[in-house]
């Protein structure tokens, strides 16, 4: 669930674009070009572009609103998404609200809309004209957009037009105000931050010049015990939580002293003497243990069982006992929703390769980070205390970018959280895997790869493969042996999760060809399949959306059915008067919901407002403490839907999907259809490691009203029903088909 509160996906897609774009939004002066006048090769100056690449950009100096140009944004591909317009605010301001009015005009949109947006960073305020935007064919008209200003929290203000579907859009004319001053009034003041002592501290920009002696267990040990007490004060300390030190450069100047202590009296003197350096503690009058009915507490139980001094024990738990209260420079809580925010972490994206020194921080910033704020580290495979020791020799022996990748993506495996993968910086190991891929899908169907589809049929005969088909080797190795090697590469909640997310790589090569071993009709076969990048393919990802047909329809035997793949919010009242009469409704969610719909099309099940799911969220003033919090409630309808419910899932539907059917199973005389779903729950906290690596975790966990997990468990079926292999070749849809049956008997 990525936004509880969310509306259309392409609300989640802009919002994502801060951690996707901020570092490639242009510097901007005072006067913007929000009139489009000034332009280069055709494109309007200042701005900048994101979403799909079927969308074009350009100005116009036929169609305009006033004087000589106007932006264009128009969709050229036949593939449904969007295309946005983008430009950065050079500044924050102070007031209380801002306001972006401009003119639009369009011919022929359709399948979603056009409109203005504006989004403040990091999810403080946002609108993207999702429940009023402009379609068809309309004249230039003025629409506006108006946010609460929030500068104290406010990292950068960015706003733009979009087009969502088919069709095209102008924008001219665009014109901002805070608080009813027009942008460059010498009235309105801008915002001047807080600059941290900690942003100030350059001296290891360059690297952390710190060089190891050769393992041995005593130093690995003593670096475990680093790590712990590190990330520890770094939560903890009053003085560390108000940005007077720069963390990640103190380790640096303490690792060189601390590397060659000879004995554990002198490293506990060394630890003891290092924390009194940053600070008398004040007494803390506020400072609570966990409550009796915490979901998680802090584990401290390192401090009493790894035989530390008594000076370093009594300083540890002194720092406990008297730890930070309220805002902290390292780490914050979103707000209205409570996933973490990781404020203030340096990516160190010019360090291409760190060095020895800032891969151990990339470690310890990471493990420190699940230990505290990680909702589900419970539930891990593998202890998480046991974690830092194994994999301090693996990241101080990663001597090159590749091999730093992968043991990132290693230790990010080690959550067990499918929502945390290595999403960014990850060049080596893309390149390793290649950028070319077969014409056809595969996916694992009664334990073996099997061919289901095709992305462009007409490469069908070079590549040989039916549907149906069984491929059993890749490049000379079977199937099995290729998931035993990749498996610590793909973190996955559960072993479905993971499959899925194999079978689209093992189709993948760097190369032209792709040698495949394959069952056709009982016969073996062999074939080089040609493979081809992915522009030239008609490729989807995990499951196919047809944008070019309605969401909703009536199946044979008065049965409705709808997928939430396309589904949009306009959609809704349609569906209600459409299927009202049905014997009983289907609702396909194997997939992600394109709208968020658990409470505007939940409530059409239910006659009183009922509870569906509890969170558990963490305590920036308790670190490693998890409370639960009571989730909304769906919703009642007077005219409540009277026929059967059926509900499809399976490994494709994560995050929102799963939380949606959540929703709907508490729904009465609903039934789940299908196959266990992804188990990666909770809105996506963004974590940033050294070297640019870019990760995320399910920041808040998500479970039934009654406590029960559903994180890694995922949304087990009331029926269990997976394709077969027969299934496919026949072209059947098992899972929708006993769900009719669930209907009609």
């Amino acid at each position: 669930m990525l936004s509880k509160t969310s509306k259309l996906t392409i609300a989640i897609l802009l919002a994502f674009s801060f951690v996707q774009n901020a570092c490639a939004q242009p510097k901007v002066t005072q006067t913007l070009n929000l009139d489009f006048e000034q332009h280069r090769n055709g494109f309007p100056s200042q701005w900048t572009t994101f979403g799909d690449a079927a969308y074009k950009f350009y100005v116009d100096s036929v169609h305009k609103k006033s004087r000589k140009f106007s932006a264009v944004v128009e969709r050229t591909g036949s593939k449904k998404s969007f295309g946005a317009l983008s430009i950065t605010l050079p500044a924050n301001y102070e007031g209380k609200s801002i306001r972006l009015s401009g003119f639009i005009k369009t011919e022929n949109v359709s399948e979603g809309y056009a409109g203005l947006w504006i989004r403040i960073d990091p999810q403080i305020g946002f609108d993207n004209m999702s429940n009023r935007g402009v379609t068809g064919t309309t004249d230039w008209a003025p629409f506006e957009i108006n946010l609460p200003l929030n500068p104290k929290e406010t990292k950068q203000i960015v706003l733009g037009g979009l087009l969502v579907g088919k069709g095209k859009m102008w924008l001219d004319d665009l014109k901002i105000t805070i608080d009813g001053m027009d942008l460059g009034d010498p009235k309105i003041k801008t915002f001047q931050k807080e600059i941290f002592a900690a942003q100030a501290d350059k001296a290891f920009d360059d690297g952390s010049k710190v060089t190891f002696p050769p393992l041995n267990q005593d130093l690995i040990h003593n670096l475990e015990l680093l790590g712990k007490v590190w990330g520890f004060t770094k939560y903890h300390h009053p003085e560390i939580a108000k940005g007077k030190y720069n963390w990640d450069y103190e380790l640096f100047r303490f690792l060189p002293d601390y590397i060659k202590v000879q004995n554990k009296q002198q490293r506990d003197n060394l630890l003891t003497n290092w924390i009194k350096n940053y600070g008398v503690l004040p007494v803390c009058k506020t400072c609570k243990a966990a409550p009796g009915n915490a979901v998680l507490k802090p584990d401290l139980s390192w401090i009493s069982n790894t035989g530390l001094s008594a000076n370093l024990k009594n300083q540890l738990n002194d720092l406990y006992n008297n730890r930070n209260q309220g805002k902290n420079y390292y780490i914050s809580l979103e707000p209205g929703v409570g996933n973490p925010n990781f404020s203030n972490e340096n990516p160190y994206s010019a360090l291409t390769n760190p060095d020895a020194g800032f891969r151990l921080l990339s470690l310890y910033r990471y493990w420190n980070m699940i230990n505290y704020f990680f909702p589900y580290r419970h539930i891990t495979d593998k202890k998480w205390d046991t974690v830092l020791k194994e994999y301090i020799p693996k990241f101080l022996n990663a001597d090159d970018k590749l091999s730093y990748e992968l043991v990132a993506v290693q230790l990010i495996g080690e959550v067990n959280d499918t929502h945390a993968n290595l999403w960014g910086g990850r060049e080596k190991s893309t390149a390793l895997r290649g950028t070319k891929f077969a014409a056809f899908k595969a996916e694992f169907v009664e334990n073996q790869l099997v061919v289901v589809d095709y992305f462009n049929p007409e490469f069908s005969e070079l590549s040989k493969v039916k549907i149906g088909d069984v491929i059993t080797h890749v490049n000379g190795k079977t199937i099995n042996s290729l998931i035993d090697s990749l498996k610590p590469y793909y973190p996955a909640s559960n072993g479905a999760a993971r499959l899925r997310d194999m079978s689209i790589d093992l189709l993948r090569s760097p190369n032209n060809t792709i040698s495949l071993n394959y069952l056709s009709d009982g016969q073996k076969r062999q074939v080089n399949a040609p493979t081809y990048e992915r522009k030239n393919l008609r490729m989807y990802h995990w499951y196919k959306v047809d944008s070019s047909q309605k969401c909703y329809k009536l199946l044979p035997g008065n049965i409705g059915y709808i997928t939430l793949a396309n589904i949009k919010q306009e959609d809704i009242p349609e569906i209600k008067k459409t299927l009202k009469e049905t014997k009983g409704i289907i609702i396909d969610i194997r997939n992600y919901p394109n709208t968020f719909v658990p409470f505007s099309l939940g409530s059409y099940f239910l006659t009183e407002p009922t509870s569906f799911a509890k969170f558990s969220t963490g305590n920036p003033d308790n670190p490693g403490e998890f409370v639960f919090l009571e989730g909304d409630k769906i919703p009642g309808d007077n005219n409540k839907y009277k026929g059967k419910l059926v509900i499809l899932v399976n490994e494709n539907s994560q995050s929102q999907a799963e939380y949606t059917a959540m929703a709907f199973r508490a729904v009465k005389n609903t039934t789940i259809v299908g196959s266990t779903t992804a188990g990666a729950d909770g809105n996506v906290s963004t974590i940033f490691l050294p070297g640019g690596l870019r990760t995320m975790i399910s920041g808040i966990g998500i479970y039934y009203p009654n406590g029960k997990e559903t994180q890694r468990v995922g949304i087990v079926p009331d029926i269990v029903v997976r394709p077969t292999i027969k299934g496919i070749k026949n072209g059947k849809d098992e899972v929708l088909e006993r769900a009719i049956k669930v209907i009609t008997q």
